[in-house]
């Protein structure tokens, strides 16, 4: 029978965590630190309490491959404040989620229908996995040379083309805040019996105010992958992957999990996920209120400022978007004359403001429950600044993405293939072996097993010229790159 009385005052980890540290034990377990005597340097600046919580699994802590106490107390929790049935922690991100959904639910030669700007994780689960991916591309806004969603139409012809493939995959929000009508999706996706995975790096707040769209599991998705280090309070690394329904077995999932994960997951993590689970499930409608009341101000007060554009809601309805989270500060620097990597550059250098992401016309400022107006104040005075500072040009509605390339192999077989490593500016033609992507967002410029084009090197010449954090290739240069072939 399901549970109905569920307290969510309580936080099981780390209310114990506040019990251990007062018994004073004497460790001769591991780590090593042994509560941070081992460690004097990093504690005296960190302070005790942290490193005395930094324990094992203990029998009374219980253990997080199979949780049967505080751990499966506190995932039952999540799973509620959520509207899941079942919640698995996560101390390795919500990259280990997203990897995990696709190993559940689509075995090695099995087809899985995917945007093809999501994040480099999925292209991991697909070389761990063997599943062979239907890229679907999001449609682009070439005013502001971005890719938006995918749409709904867009899955619902991938099916058509497809119509054996066992899964669909959705990001909700994108990076900028957008989403596709996942509702629609979900429909579509099990009218085909297939499974639908989504990933909410970035969506971990918007179950708990009725002004942010739909998440996964409002709208029946069969699992989801959520960071509650983004946006809902917890810290670096610590996610949730919540399942529901029987479509993927439960049990698929906890051993897909268990065969990747460490074996010594951080109670410091696990208990941060069960605060910010306790103050969102109490709190959040409240708290998401007054983020929600400072991302509109900041907007309404940025898009006074000539020359600079923060994304609203009039993209509704344009490019496949079919809804916004307004606490996604995206704004477009193209009629500023300068890139995206500049501005972001400028805001640290001179004023001490540090931004989620910049791309080459855009940058995106993320208000959290943790932003204050004074923060906020700051971002757009700076703004204001750099703007009086620049001519204003009439923006260029041409969009500076390269096409998408050809697979030609699968990613788990180009991942797998006889390699050689070539000059970069001399790979056209060649299929890759190795992704290729400026970090953030993550989203592969190329991907293993698919054909590298001149169009690609030209962005990527872009991007280095305006000093990019490119990451992916063997060469942390990105000089060179590694594809399929013999050297000769």
């Amino acid at each position: 029978m399901e549970r109905t009385d569920f307290d969510h005052s309580k936080t099981p980890i780390f209310s114990f965590l506040q019990e251990y540290i007062k018994k004073d034990i004497i460790p001769f377990f591991v780590p090593g630190h042994k509560h941070g005597r081992g460690l004097k340097e990093f504690t005296d600046f960190l302070g005790k309490t942290v490193l005395n919580i930094d324990i094992p699994s203990l029998p009374e802590t219980d253990n997080l491959a199979n949780p049967i106490g505080i751990i499966r107390e506190a995932q039952e929790l999540m799973a509620d404040a959520f509207g899941a049935e079942h919640a698995y922690f996560l101390v390795n991100g919500t990259s280990e989620g997203v990897q995990a959904m696709i190993r559940s639910a689509v075995k090695p030669g099995e087809e899985i229908i995917i945007p093809r700007n999501a994040h480099k994780s999925t292209i991991g689960g697909l070389i761990l996995s063997g599943a062979v991916p239907v890229y679907v591309y999001p449609e682009i806004d070439p005013e502001l040379g971005i890719t938006t969603v995918v749409s709904s139409s867009t899955i619902k012809q991938a099916f058509k083309q497809n119509p054996f493939a066992k899964a669909v995959f959705v990001i909700n929000p994108t990076y900028y805040g957008m989403v596709s009508d996942l509702k629609t999706i979900v429909r579509t996706a099990h009218r085909k019996g297939a499974v639908v995975l989504v990933d909410e790096a970035h969506g971990a707040h918007m179950g708990f105010h009725d002004d942010f769209p739909l998440t996964g599991m409002e709208v029946g998705a069969d699992m989801s992958a959520a960071s509650l280090h983004k946006t809902g309070g917890s810290m670096t690394q610590s996610s949730v992957l919540l399942l529901r329904g029987n479509r993927i077995p439960e049990e698929n999932v906890k051993q897909t999990l268990n065969l990747t994960r460490t074996t010594s997951p951080s109670y410091v993590l696990m208990a941060s996920l069960d605060v910010a689970r306790k103050q969102l499930a109490l709190y959040g409608d409240e708290l998401l209120e007054k983020t929600l009341e400072l991302a509109r101000y900041a907007r309404e007060e940025i898009n006074k400022i000539e020359g600079i554009y923060a994304f609203d809601h009039s993209l509704v309805g344009k490019y496949g978007i079919y809804d916004l989270d307004e606490t996604k500060l995206s704004i477009y620097t193209g009629r500023l004359g300068i890139s995206g990597f500049t501005l972001e550059r400028e805001l640290m250098t001179r004023f001490g403001i540090g931004l989620e992401l910049a791309e080459l016309n855009t940058v995106l400022a993320l208000i959290t429950i943790g932003d204050t107006k004074e923060s906020v104040d700051r971002l757009i005075e700076a703004l204001k600044i750099i703007a009086s500072e620049r001519e204003i040009q009439d923006p260029k509605k041409i969009s500076e993405l390269p096409e998408m390339p050809d697979l030609i192999v699968s990613p788990r077989e180009a991942y797998y293939g006889t390699k050689k490593t070539v000059p970069l500016e001399k790979a056209v033609g060649e299929i890759s072996g190795e992704m290729l992507m400026a970090y953030p967002p993550g989203i592969p410029i190329v991907c293993p097993g698919e054909r590298i084009t001149q169009d690609i090197l030209d962005y990527v010449k872009i991007l280095k010229e305006q000093h990019a954090m490119l990451q992916g290739t063997a060469d942390p240069y990105a000089n060179y790159i590694r594809v399929l072939g013999h050297d000769s």
